[in-house]
């Protein structure tokens, strides 16, 4: 059976192939693998992400929350030089790219495991393509535990599938305290902004 790109270790042979992605005026070359999300491209929901929003330059803290091999992450760095960019998967493998991907382009990202990142740690922004397939009931817990780290001004940026419950996320989101709205919607994709209620 194949890995899934949310497991944590995957077993699928590790044979590294190149992506190249043009990102905010930027041209990157990620090296990716076997056995993470979007191995042979830059997955259309995370380029209508970047392409819908543009960086925080006054961010201090930002999360990439579920970073597959880095791309959000590493293009964070490069254009937000000064934050401290925070880089989460539960996939192994996902994160060894993200850190070989960030040390080739000369930016600093902090690769880790979820219950790697110190407690006290707050985000300006968080920004996710969300792992939808996990399942709502683990996807929701996963919100629920990264969205209160949000500093009071804080955001975050999601992106959904429209046909994998986008409209009914962002409800969701709100009910539970987090003021979800539709910021731009592209491709079968929604951009979701969310904050802190007041």
């Amino acid at each position: 059976m194949a890995d899934q790109y949310f497991s944590a270790d995957p077993t699928s042979a590790d044979v590294r192939r190149t992506v190249r992605a043009r990102i905010w005026d930027t041209e990157y070359e990620f090296s990716t693998s076997a056995g993470v999300f979007s191995r042979d491209r830059l997955d259309l929901g995370t380029s209508v992400l970047l392409r819908e929003v543009e960086p925080d330059v006054g961010a201090r803290t930002i999360l990439d929350l579920g970073c597959g091999y880095g791309p959000i992450a590493c293009a964070l760095a490069t254009e937000v030089a000064q934050a401290d960019v925070w880089a989460v998967d539960v996939n192994t493998r996902a994160l060894e790219l993200t850190a070989a991907n960030a040390k080739a382009l000369g930016v600093r990202v902090h690769a880790a495991l979820p219950d790697d990142v110190p407690a006290e740690v707050s985000f300006d922004q968080i920004w996710s393509n969300p792992a939808i397939r996990i399942g709502k009931p683990e996807l929701h817990k996963m919100l629920l535990h990264w969205l209160p780290r949000l500093t009071p001004d804080g955001e975050a940026w999601l992106v959904v599938g429209k046909n994998l419950g986008a409209d009914s996320l962002q409800r969701w989101l709100t009910d539970q305290g987090f003021p979800a709205t539709r910021h731009a919607s592209a491709k079968g994709f929604r951009v979701l902004r969310v904050t802190r209620a007041n």
